[in-house]
Protein backbone atom coordinates (compact mmCIF):
# COMPACT_ATOMS: atom_id res chain seq x y z
CA UNK A 1 0.00 0.00 0.00
CA UNK A 2 1.45 3.58 -1.02
CA UNK A 3 0.26 6.21 1.17
CA UNK A 4 1.17 9.81 1.14
CA UNK A 5 3.36 11.50 4.23
CA UNK A 6 0.31 13.97 4.95
CA UNK A 7 -2.25 10.85 4.78
CA UNK A 8 0.57 8.90 7.12
CA UNK A 9 0.80 11.65 9.39
CA UNK A 10 -3.09 12.40 9.93
CA UNK A 11 -3.94 8.74 10.53
CA UNK A 12 -1.07 6.89 12.16
CA UNK A 13 -2.84 4.59 14.30
CA UNK A 14 -4.86 3.34 10.92
CA UNK A 15 -1.47 2.49 8.96
CA UNK A 16 0.39 0.94 12.21
CA UNK A 17 -2.61 -1.35 12.55
CA UNK A 18 -2.21 -2.56 8.81
CA UNK A 19 0.82 -3.45 8.89
CA UNK A 20 0.31 -7.15 9.94
CA UNK A 21 -1.78 -7.05 6.52
CA UNK A 22 1.21 -5.43 3.81
CA UNK A 23 4.00 -3.23 4.21
CA UNK A 24 2.94 0.94 3.70
CA UNK A 25 5.42 2.64 1.48
CA UNK A 26 5.23 6.23 2.39
CA UNK A 27 5.86 8.79 -0.35
CA UNK A 28 6.25 12.56 -0.89
CA UNK A 29 5.89 14.65 -3.62
CA UNK A 30 5.14 11.40 -5.93
CA UNK A 31 8.19 9.70 -5.07
CA UNK A 32 8.84 6.82 -2.56
CA UNK A 33 10.60 8.08 0.19
CA UNK A 34 10.10 4.89 3.27
CA UNK A 35 8.94 1.79 3.91
CA UNK A 36 7.21 0.66 6.98
CA UNK A 37 6.85 -3.14 7.79
CA UNK A 38 5.69 -4.89 10.77
CA UNK A 39 8.16 -5.21 13.41
CA UNK A 40 8.46 -9.05 14.91
CA UNK A 41 9.78 -10.11 18.61
CA UNK A 42 10.64 -13.66 18.29
CA UNK A 43 8.61 -13.62 21.71
CA UNK A 44 5.65 -13.56 19.82
CA UNK A 45 6.13 -16.62 18.44
CA UNK A 46 6.42 -20.64 19.96
CA UNK A 47 7.09 -23.86 17.48
CA UNK A 48 4.60 -26.54 17.97
CA UNK A 49 5.00 -29.78 16.83
CA UNK A 50 1.71 -30.18 15.01
CA UNK A 51 2.10 -27.16 12.73
CA UNK A 52 4.35 -24.72 11.87
CA UNK A 53 5.01 -21.27 12.91
CA UNK A 54 2.07 -20.13 15.28
CA UNK A 55 1.33 -16.52 16.90
CA UNK A 56 0.16 -15.76 19.64
CA UNK A 57 -0.10 -11.82 19.45
CA UNK A 58 -3.15 -10.32 21.22
CA UNK A 59 -6.62 -9.95 19.02
CA UNK A 60 -8.32 -7.26 17.95
CA UNK A 61 -11.22 -6.27 20.08
CA UNK A 62 -14.30 -4.40 18.63
CA UNK A 63 -13.89 -0.95 19.59
CA UNK A 64 -10.33 -1.15 17.92
CA UNK A 65 -11.97 -2.20 14.97
CA UNK A 66 -15.02 0.51 15.22
CA UNK A 67 -11.94 2.98 16.11
CA UNK A 68 -10.12 2.48 12.91
CA UNK A 69 -13.17 2.07 10.58
CA UNK A 70 -14.14 5.16 11.88
CA UNK A 71 -11.26 6.86 10.92
CA UNK A 72 -10.77 5.52 7.42
CA UNK A 73 -12.59 5.45 4.66
CA UNK A 74 -11.51 2.10 3.65
CA UNK A 75 -13.31 -0.82 4.13
CA UNK A 76 -12.58 -3.71 6.56
CA UNK A 77 -13.75 -7.05 7.73
CA UNK A 78 -13.20 -8.16 11.65
CA UNK A 79 -12.80 -11.85 12.16
CA UNK A 80 -11.23 -13.77 14.40
CA UNK A 81 -9.81 -10.82 16.26
CA UNK A 82 -7.85 -10.51 12.56
CA UNK A 83 -8.67 -7.10 10.81
CA UNK A 84 -9.12 -7.06 6.85
CA UNK A 85 -9.01 -4.86 4.66
CA UNK A 86 -11.15 -5.09 1.73
CA UNK A 87 -10.40 -4.12 -1.52
CA UNK A 88 -12.30 -2.92 -4.39
CA UNK A 89 -13.99 -5.17 -6.84
CA UNK A 90 -12.91 -5.81 -10.30
CA UNK A 91 -15.74 -4.83 -12.87
CA UNK A 92 -16.65 -8.85 -13.35
CA UNK A 93 -16.68 -9.68 -9.50
CA UNK A 94 -19.37 -7.01 -9.87
CA UNK A 95 -21.92 -8.46 -13.01
CA UNK A 96 -21.72 -11.50 -11.10
CA UNK A 97 -22.78 -10.10 -7.49
CA UNK A 98 -25.75 -7.81 -9.76
CA UNK A 99 -26.75 -11.32 -11.53
CA UNK A 100 -26.95 -13.04 -8.51
CA UNK A 101 -29.21 -10.12 -6.59
CA UNK A 102 -31.41 -9.69 -9.15
CA UNK A 103 -32.20 -13.62 -9.37
CA UNK A 104 -32.57 -13.70 -5.63
CA UNK A 105 -34.55 -10.41 -5.39
CA UNK A 106 -37.32 -11.54 -8.56
CA UNK A 107 -37.64 -14.99 -6.17
CA UNK A 108 -38.16 -13.49 -2.53
CA UNK A 109 -40.67 -10.81 -4.37
CA UNK A 110 -43.58 -10.45 -2.32
CA UNK A 111 -41.86 -12.99 0.95
CA UNK A 112 -40.42 -12.30 4.20
CA UNK A 113 -37.18 -12.31 3.42
CA UNK A 114 -34.93 -9.44 1.63
CA UNK A 115 -31.74 -9.96 -0.44
CA UNK A 116 -29.05 -6.83 0.17
CA UNK A 117 -25.48 -6.62 -1.49
CA UNK A 118 -21.84 -5.54 0.10
CA UNK A 119 -21.18 -3.29 1.42
CA UNK A 120 -23.30 -4.38 4.73
CA UNK A 121 -22.03 -4.81 7.89
CA UNK A 122 -23.02 -8.18 8.87
CA UNK A 123 -22.28 -8.94 13.04
CA UNK A 124 -21.89 -12.66 13.42
CA UNK A 125 -20.93 -14.09 17.22
CA UNK A 126 -19.56 -17.17 16.02
CA UNK A 127 -19.96 -19.91 18.69
CA UNK A 128 -21.16 -17.12 21.59
CA UNK A 129 -24.43 -16.91 22.28
CA UNK A 130 -24.52 -12.92 22.03
CA UNK A 131 -22.35 -10.80 19.44
CA UNK A 132 -19.71 -8.84 22.77
CA UNK A 133 -18.74 -12.86 23.08
CA UNK A 134 -16.92 -13.45 19.99
CA UNK A 135 -17.75 -10.27 17.85
CA UNK A 136 -16.97 -10.62 13.90
CA UNK A 137 -18.00 -8.00 11.38
CA UNK A 138 -18.27 -8.75 7.69
CA UNK A 139 -19.15 -7.65 4.63
CA UNK A 140 -20.55 -10.63 2.15
CA UNK A 141 -21.30 -10.13 -1.51
CA UNK A 142 -24.80 -11.49 -1.60
CA UNK A 143 -26.60 -11.39 1.94
CA UNK A 144 -30.42 -13.21 2.62
CA UNK A 145 -32.18 -11.32 5.69
CA UNK A 146 -34.93 -12.96 6.95
CA UNK A 147 -35.41 -11.58 10.29
CA UNK A 148 -35.09 -7.97 9.84
CA UNK A 149 -36.28 -7.61 13.65
CA UNK A 150 -32.17 -8.08 14.03
CA UNK A 151 -31.40 -4.38 12.53
CA UNK A 152 -30.21 -2.51 15.73
CA UNK A 153 -31.30 0.62 16.06
CA UNK A 154 -28.22 2.30 14.48
CA UNK A 155 -28.85 0.83 11.15
CA UNK A 156 -26.66 -2.23 11.81
CA UNK A 157 -27.58 -6.23 11.40
CA UNK A 158 -26.71 -8.33 14.54
CA UNK A 159 -28.15 -11.83 13.15
CA UNK A 160 -28.01 -15.17 11.40
CA UNK A 161 -28.90 -14.57 7.67
CA UNK A 162 -30.38 -17.94 6.10
CA UNK A 163 -28.05 -17.40 3.16
CA UNK A 164 -24.82 -16.04 2.29
CA UNK A 165 -22.84 -15.84 -1.36
CA UNK A 166 -19.10 -15.04 -1.66
CA UNK A 167 -17.35 -14.30 -5.23
CA UNK A 168 -14.00 -14.87 -5.35
CA UNK A 169 -11.45 -12.41 -6.62
CA UNK A 170 -7.37 -13.40 -6.14
CA UNK A 171 -7.20 -11.41 -2.92
CA UNK A 172 -10.39 -12.95 -0.85
CA UNK A 173 -9.98 -16.46 -2.05
CA UNK A 174 -8.65 -17.60 0.78
CA UNK A 175 -10.31 -15.77 3.10
CA UNK A 176 -13.55 -16.89 1.55
CA UNK A 177 -12.76 -20.17 0.96
CA UNK A 178 -11.60 -20.99 4.30
CA UNK A 179 -11.96 -18.71 7.09
CA UNK A 180 -15.33 -17.46 6.46
CA UNK A 181 -16.73 -21.11 5.55
CA UNK A 182 -15.54 -22.11 9.12
CA UNK A 183 -17.02 -18.37 10.85
CA UNK A 184 -20.36 -18.64 8.57
CA UNK A 185 -20.38 -22.42 10.01
CA UNK A 186 -20.01 -21.18 13.69
CA UNK A 187 -22.67 -18.98 13.34
CA UNK A 188 -25.39 -21.29 12.60
CA UNK A 189 -25.57 -19.76 8.62
CA UNK A 190 -27.87 -22.62 7.26
CA UNK A 191 -26.39 -22.03 3.49
CA UNK A 192 -23.35 -20.82 1.58
CA UNK A 193 -22.56 -20.21 -1.96
CA UNK A 194 -19.45 -19.61 -3.42
CA UNK A 195 -19.11 -18.31 -6.88
CA UNK A 196 -15.72 -19.20 -8.59
CA UNK A 197 -15.91 -17.20 -11.99
CA UNK A 198 -12.26 -18.44 -12.92
CA UNK A 199 -13.56 -22.40 -12.65
CA UNK A 200 -16.81 -21.19 -13.58
CA UNK A 201 -18.10 -23.25 -10.32
CA UNK A 202 -20.60 -22.75 -7.35
CA UNK A 203 -19.46 -24.75 -4.43
CA UNK A 204 -23.09 -24.67 -2.48
CA UNK A 205 -22.57 -25.67 1.76
CA UNK A 206 -25.48 -26.51 3.78
CA UNK A 207 -25.67 -26.97 7.15
CA UNK A 208 -27.70 -28.89 9.76
CA UNK A 209 -29.26 -27.20 13.55
CA UNK A 210 -26.01 -28.51 14.71
CA UNK A 211 -23.94 -26.38 12.65
CA UNK A 212 -22.51 -29.57 11.12
CA UNK A 213 -22.13 -29.62 7.02
CA UNK A 214 -25.39 -31.11 5.76
CA UNK A 215 -24.93 -31.31 1.86
CA UNK A 216 -21.70 -30.35 0.18
CA UNK A 217 -21.81 -30.00 -3.42
CA UNK A 218 -19.88 -28.27 -6.58
CA UNK A 219 -22.13 -27.09 -9.26
CA UNK A 220 -20.31 -27.12 -12.50
CA UNK A 221 -21.47 -24.60 -15.57
CA UNK A 222 -24.46 -25.68 -17.23
CA UNK A 223 -25.88 -27.33 -14.22
CA UNK A 224 -28.76 -26.49 -12.16
CA UNK A 225 -27.92 -25.41 -8.91
CA UNK A 226 -30.95 -26.18 -6.18
CA UNK A 227 -31.58 -24.67 -2.82
CA UNK A 228 -31.49 -26.60 -0.10
CA UNK A 229 -32.74 -23.79 2.00
CA UNK A 230 -35.40 -21.85 -0.04
CA UNK A 231 -37.71 -24.39 -1.80
CA UNK A 232 -37.96 -24.37 -5.70
CA UNK A 233 -35.39 -21.66 -5.87
CA UNK A 234 -32.98 -23.02 -8.45
CA UNK A 235 -29.85 -21.19 -10.25
CA UNK A 236 -28.91 -21.63 -14.00
CA UNK A 237 -25.25 -21.72 -14.30
CA UNK A 238 -24.99 -21.31 -17.62
CA UNK A 239 -27.01 -18.22 -17.92
CA UNK A 240 -25.13 -16.64 -14.94
CA UNK A 241 -21.79 -17.23 -16.32
CA UNK A 242 -22.52 -16.56 -19.72
CA UNK A 243 -23.91 -12.80 -18.50
CA UNK A 244 -20.48 -12.92 -16.36
CA UNK A 245 -18.81 -13.30 -19.80
CA UNK A 246 -20.41 -10.62 -21.94
CA UNK A 247 -20.35 -8.57 -19.40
Amino acid sequence: MKVSSTDFQNAVGKYLALLEQEPVIITKNGKSVAKLTAYTDPRDFSVNEAQSEYSSRSQIGYEEYLDLVERSDQRYELIGGEIYLLSSPSFHHQVLVRELCMHLHNFLQGGPCQVLTAPLDVRLHGWGTKFSEDPNVVQPDVVVICDPEHVTDDGQYEGIPTLLMEVLSPATRGRDLITKLELYRRSGIQEYWIVDPEEETITQYSFDERREPKNIRIIKKGEVLESDVFVDLTLDTASLFLKRTRG
